[in-house]
């Protein structure tokens, strides 16, 4: 018997960075986001020994270990370990681990991949737990266990699924879900355009810079993070109002926003790839995730997608087809 579970990555259409700690405590913070067509896999065997044996296809990588051992963190498939740890499964297992975007994409593929392996094991072991539940483990397992810098966004949209409004608070996580009429994700889908910028990145080391400039009060990186607040909530307007061509304007207004947080969010390869974009035509756009690297997403003229397209392919950019996923975590047995 298998168990089997699949988590979406998502893509942040803006407030990344005020979903990281000390700045939603203070003055709380909020993500617009949307999961889409790729996904987090984890496989699960039970065996009838005590050995472990983890085969990740992203870091091309089989581990073995013990199940009676506590699992050291020593920067091998650390997230993966503390998992197993947290559980203390009653048997050996095989792991099959995989994602269809890799690590330092900006599609919060790490955080994704453990709401799947938490769902997996959840499924094996017959847990009861809620959504928020599970993303809040996943976020303490990732965050405070092995101690990876960064947000709360990622765990939650994971675990949910669908178009939300994700507000974080000192005390809470509240995903509001989004009654978006189809007819206006049909045309945000149609007009979107997603494109790997050929090169991932540390998003840690971007979120630490950020992180400091915040707790030293830099003016320019809490007045981006309160405007890029803001913004959030404008996008959120103007996807439930159909207006599209706003939603684009802003787009580009929170990229530039996000720019001012940290030193290595974007570089001369970015740059030219937005301003390629931008030329051809592309009313708005963002680098996916932290930055760095990884994914840029433009918002276009439809009938100036395919040239976009052409000319970011033409610059060394890879386009990338996707769906919106209204579906979150899903576990089944094979």
């Amino acid at each position: 018997m298998i168990y089997r579970a699949r988590a979406p990555l998502r893509i942040s259409f803006c407030g990344g960075g005020t979903d990281v700690s000390p700045y939603p405590e203070e003055r709380g913070g909020v993500v617009l986001s949307s999961t889409i067509d790729k996904y987090a896999y984890a496989s699960l065997r039970p065996r009838d020994d005590d050995a472990i044996e983890v085969r990740s296809l992203d870091y091309d990588i089989v581990a073995k270990y013990d199940r009676r051992d506590a699992l050291p963190y020593d920067g091998e498939l650390d997230l993966v370990k503390a998992v197993i740890n947290h559980y203390r499964a009653p048997a050996g297992m095989e792991l099959f681990l995989h994602s269809d975007a890799p690590p330092g994409s900006g599609l919060g593929s790490s955080s994704t991949l453990i709401v799947a392996l938490l769902g997996v094991f959840r499924h094996w072991l017959k847990l009861t737990m809620t959504e928020y539940e599970l993303a809040s483990l996943a976020y303490q397992i990732e965050r405070v266990d092995i101690g990876i810098a960064g947000g709360k966004q990622d765990q939650y949209a994971a675990a949910f699924g669908g178009f939300n409004f994700i507000e974080f608070h000192a005390d809470s996580v509240i995903v509001n879900p989004l009654r978006v009429e189809p007819a206006t994700l049909f045309e945000l889908q149609y007009r979107l355009l997603l494109c790997y910028t050929g090169q991932t990145r540390l998003s840690a080391m971007i979120l630490s810079e950020q992180t400091a400039g915040y707790i030293q009060r830099r003016a320019e990186v809490v007045a981006a993070l309160d405007g890029m607040k803001a913004l959030a909530i404008q996008l959120k307007n103007a996807l439930l109002l159909n207006k599209l061509s706003r939603f684009g304007d802003l787009l580009h207004e929170a990229w530039l926003l996000k720019r001012q947080l940290a030193t290595n969010i974007s570089d001369a390869h970015i740059d030219r790839l937005y301003e390629i974009a931008r030329d051809a035509g592309a009313i708005g756009g963002k680098l996916l995730g932290a930055g760095g690297g990884g994914y840029l997403l433009l918002f276009c003229p439809f009938e100036r997608k395919h040239i976009i397209a052409a000319e970011l392919e033409e610059a060394g950019a890879q386009p990338v087809d996707f769906a919106f996923e209204e579906h979150g975590l899903q576990t089944w047995i094979a």
